[in-house]
């Protein structure tokens, strides 16, 4: 399983995330597959160790695959999750309070933007963990 997290915007406006999994239900040549998800566009991206931003929103609903660096992530509620190598974040909060972010470590943070399709929402292959 690819460990996941979901952010998106509540009800009252605010940030909200679940940590989970992307479902590999089946395969083939004895791989597990996810199911495919419409995507508009990928590009990539790259911030020097350190780095931080403050109060946003995504631009749009987004996966970020992170390649390198490992990040804090805080909501205005306080919550906090750590991203790492290897992580996807289903990035909609796309509205509301935002997110904010840092480099916690001395590397810098690569990553790849997946601009998901309208309409893809109904098959994101997100399963959050058991509370």
């Amino acid at each position: 399983m690819i460990r996941c997290v979901r952010i998106w915007t509540g009800d009252d406006g605010n940030s909200h995330f679940a940590e989970g999994v992307i479902a590999l239900p089946h395969g083939e040549r004895g791989d597990l597959l996810s199911g495919t998800t419409d995507v508009v566009s990928i590009s990539f991206r790259e911030t020097q160790a350190g780095g931080t931003y403050a109060w946003h929103t995504a631009p749009t609903r987004q996966f970020v695959i992170t390649l390198r660096g490992t990040l804090d992530f805080q909501t205005k509620a306080g919550a906090h999750f750590t991203i790492r190598p290897g992580d996807i974040l289903i990035a909609e909060d796309t509205a509301g309070s935002g997110h904010s972010w840092r480099l916690v470590d001395d590397e810098p943070w690569c990553r790849a933007y997946v601009i998901l399709a309208p309409g893809a929402e109904a098959r994101l292959p997100f399963v959050p963990n058991a509370q």
